[in-house]
């Protein structure tokens, strides 16, 4: 994990040895289940430590998570469409007081999921299996969380939808997106606003090793989410909010 170790210098951080064999487990568990469970198209050392073990880890490069992550206060963190755990299980490794939440539609990526806690004897973790829209519903998950995170999951302003109804009020929701982000944000406002957040900034990733390429989207929850909201499953993708009729979404998910 020396490209990791030397990545993550760029946020601030260092890895303790404890910590990079986590990381190590990780990718062995990755690398094991990826064929049965389709979790990652990259699966070389390198690209896994780059451009899914940093590229999660770019979140500390933000004011507002370093300061969370500071204040010590236990902070939940719910990472909705996680896939293969990014981005919340590598923070979890990196600041284990974290209390994380897993939400993801895919059963064989649940298994996974609660295979590798297990190997990385994380504890603090819930892993659910459920599609976004249904469990925002639930009074346990609804508007419960400080930190909202997402990782090439969809385009906005379906992503919005999925998200803000997770985060409480004075929290942060963030998601990890590639250039394409532009012209996302050219069609959310109005689905952002209706769901309760404000777009804090775009920050573009500064880590060498992503090559300037990555963005994090930060947005503020200032007021509650509105009862309707989420929709029923499928119909945030079929028509989302806010999107002007005859222009169609951009028919991007899962392409960051």
């Amino acid at each position: 994990m020396n490209l990791l170790a030397l990545g993550v210098k760029e946020f601030g951080l260092e890895l303790s040895p404890d910590k990079l064999q986590a990381f190590e487990i990780y990718y062995r568990e990755l690398r094991r289940w990826n064929r049965r469970a389709n979790l990652t198209a990259l699966i070389s050392p390198e690209e896994v430590q780059i451009k899914h073990f940093l590229d999660s880890l770019s979140i500390y490069e933000l004011a507002e998570f370093r300061e969370a992550i500071s204040s010590g206060r236990e902070l939940r963190i719910v990472d909705v469409g996680t896939g293969g755990g990014f981005p919340g299980v590598p923070i979890k490794i990196v600041n284990p007081q974290v209390s994380l939440t897993l939400v993801d539609s895919s059963r064989k990526k649940v298994q996974f999921l609660e295979h590798l806690i297990g190997a990385l004897g994380l504890r603090g973790v819930e892993v659910i299996w459920g599609r976004a829209e249904e469990v925002a519903r639930r009074g346990e998950h609804r508007e419960q969380y400080d930190w909202v995170l997402a990782r090439a999951l969809a385009e906005f302003p379906v992503l919005a939808e999925y998200l803000i109804p997770f985060c409480r009020v004075g929290g942060y929701v963030v998601a990890y997106k590639g250039p394409k982000i532009f012209q996302e944000l050219e069609i959310s406002s109005e689905a952002i606003s209706a769901l309760g957040g404000k777009v804090l900034r775009l920050h573009q990733v500064q880590a060498s090793a992503l090559g300037g390429s990555r963005y994090l989207l930060l947005i503020a929850k200032e007021s509650p989410t509105p009862p309707l909201y989420p929709r029923r499953p499928g119909i945030p993708a079929k028509r989302p909010l806010g999107l002007k009729k005859g222009k169609p979404p951009l028919h991007s998910p899962g392409s960051q």
